[in-house]
């Protein structure tokens, strides 16, 4: 007698020992998951957690001043952040009446500038600080008298418009029939004629006038009756009582009316710092009612100076741009300053003679609110667009965002730490979240949901500044006990066929105090069902055999508390026909 044969229902192993990270689309690989909190990629291809965070200031525990702010943060030879008025380096503060309000801090040399105050500090020398911009207001009787170079004055010149009759070898006569007047000498050696003398002096002398000018500083001067030296003029000599310019006057005099001069840095959204000049740029109105396009750089290797025009290679720059839009950040990279708009960047070719030329290209620039988000991260800058995390390398950029999914973020702030991008991003229902994106692996992990608001790398350490703007936080050093988890996608959708999930298998090491939980959610239940729970004592590596229930797909959430590593997950799956 014959028996039929029984046919054997065939069973599959999958094993994942290679870890992927973050992916949140509707379709994910095995070794990728969906949602993860504080999970890193510096133990790949293991599964683990991040390292614990601390805390490097606390400004709510300072016994004199609870109301310090933390608004900026910078790295020089230590670490410099703005607390509230002072700047603080290396935790020593520095009292710079500051505004309390967020800073822009850009470094040039061992100059830090401070915007929207326009202040610098020298972190070598505490003492060389001040404002950029200078305003000296005369209140006093003020001198104006034609100079020598030398800074002696002329006396008394004949101005006329018709020569001066029987002259003798080196006398002077300001010819008043030219406009301007020029200054003429006679000379008995050069066939009897008057010469052109071809750069005259003025000075302008009063209390405090020259406070905190200096040298071929350009300068703006109103309030002089006088009007042609009311204008912009490049200084030839100066201390703090008087002010030497080239221009001409026809006798020496005096006011009492209030003369102004003034050395000023132009309105600025966003600032950075290429070839010892700082770079910047402004878009819309301006405090003085004109409206402007334009892109700005210092004097070379001179931040005060932004209207030194004397026609030489190191001057002062301005230009203009045709594209429409606010600008939206700004950064050097590859040697060259780059300015973004939302739809597109310009790039300034900095040429040693002072010719720069700026090159526009359109495509996906930064968005609106995210000029923070701006980092280099082993030579490609990376930022937030409209649409995405762009990855630049001086030709066009590109996107590295299809792992975020198709939420929409705003407000991003980064940092490139080793050869990490850290972005903290809003959603559309502003809830925050901390991603990190490892460059070397092209894998991204998002951390939690802590709102970070500047970040600075600075010695091997991450610092970050809290939403509240109270504390500054390391990112990687700490004693935090971190609570962690990962969801995979929906399991078992890739075969047509039904099917069960006979065995899970985790492989974990478990260090003394750590937990670990693991939920499994079947089909499209909303509940999840705890499957398995046990907080280790000692060290130990084990194996976790889980068994569910037979179902069509099923998600698995791993969480843990502490620090935990996992090695491997092995899958046991039974298959069906079509319909059972």
């Amino acid at each position: 007698m014959k028996y039929p044969k029984l046919r054997v229902i065939p069973t599959s192993r999958q094993m994942i020992d290679v870890f992927g990270g973050y992916n949140h689309n509707l379709r994910i690989n095995e070794n990728e998951f969906f949602t993860m909190k504080n999970m890193t990629s510096d133990f790949y291809p293991v599964l683990s957690p991040r390292g614990g965070r601390g805390v490097y200031l606390d400004t709510t525990k300072d016994p004199v001043d609870t109301d310090q702010k933390i608004n900026g943060i910078i790295a020089k030879d230590a670490l410099c952040y703005v607390d509230g008025s002072k700047f603080v380096i290396n935790k020593y503060p520095v009292e710079m009446e500051l505004e309390d309000s967020p800073k822009q801090l850009v470094s040039m040399g061992a100059y830090v500038i401070i915007l929207p105050d326009k202040k610098y500090i020298n972190t070598m020398n505490f003492e060389d600080r001040g404002s950029i911009e200078v305003e000296n207001v005369t209140s006093d009787e003020a001198q104006i008298s034609l100079v020598r170079e030398d800074g002696t004055e002329y006396g008394d010149i004949p101005a006329t418009d018709v020569e001066p009759d029987n002259p003798k070898n080196g006398d002077l006569w300001i010819d008043t029939s030219a406009t301007p007047h020029i200054l003429r000498q006679y000379s008995s050696t050069s066939s009897l004629m008057w010469v052109t003398v071809a750069t005259t002096y003025v000075r302008i002398s009063a209390p405090n006038i020259g406070k905190g000018i200096n040298a071929y500083d350009g300068i703006t001067i109103t309030g002089i009756k006088e009007e042609s030296l009311n204008g912009s003029f490049i200084v030839q000599s100066a201390a703090d009582n008087y002010v030497t310019v080239i221009a001409i006057i026809d006798e020496a005099f005096s006011q009492t009316e209030a003369i102004t001069v003034s050395r000023k840095m132009p309105e600025i959204d966003y600032l950075t710092e290429c070839g010892n000049r700082l770079w910047g740029c402004k878009y819309g109105l301006t405090k003085d009612g004109q409206i402007v396009n334009e892109l700005y750089a210092c004097k070379l290797g001179d931040f005060k100076n932004w209207e030194c025009y004397m026609g030489i290679s190191t001057d002062s720059w301005r230009g203009s741009v045709g594209s429409d839009g606010m600008f939206t950040g700004a950064t050097t990279h590859m040697g060259y300053p780059v300015f973004f708009k939302e739809n597109c960047l310009h790039k300034v070719y900095v040429s040693s003679v002072g010719a720069h030329q700026v090159q526009d290209t359109a495509c996906r620039g930064v968005q609106q609110g995210c000029e923070r988000s701006l980092a280099i991260v082993n030579e490609t800058l990376y930022y937030k667009a409209r649409n995405g995390i762009m990855a630049y390398d001086g030709a066009l950029p590109v996107s590295v965002n299809y792992a975020l999914g198709e939420v929409q973020y705003h407000d991003a702030i980064g940092v490139a730490h080793g050869s990490k991008y850290y972005v903290s991003m809003l959603d559309e229902t502003n809830t925050a979240s901390l991603f990190v994106y490892d460059t070397a692996k092209s894998m991204w992990h998002r951390e939690d949901e802590t709102r970070l608001l500047d970040f600075c790398s600075c010695n091997g350490e991450l610092y970050a500044i809290s939403e509240d703007r109270t504390k500054i936080i390391t990112m990687t050093r700490g004693e935090e006990v971190v609570e962690w988890s990962v969801q995979t996608g929906e399991i078992g959708l890739s075969s047509p066929d039904m099917k069960f999930m006979q065995r899970i298998t985790l492989r974990v090491l478990l260090p003394p105090g750590s937990n670990l939980d693991i939920f499994v959610q079947y089909g499209s239940e909303s509940s999840w069902t705890n499957a398995f729970h046990t907080k280790s004592a000692t060290l130990k590596s084990f194996s976790i055999p889980i068994r569910p229930k037979r179902c069509d797909f099923m998600r698995i959430r791993i969480e843990g508390v502490g620090e935990s590593k996992i090695y491997a997950i092995t899958k046991t799956l039974r298959n069906g026909s079509e319909i059972s």
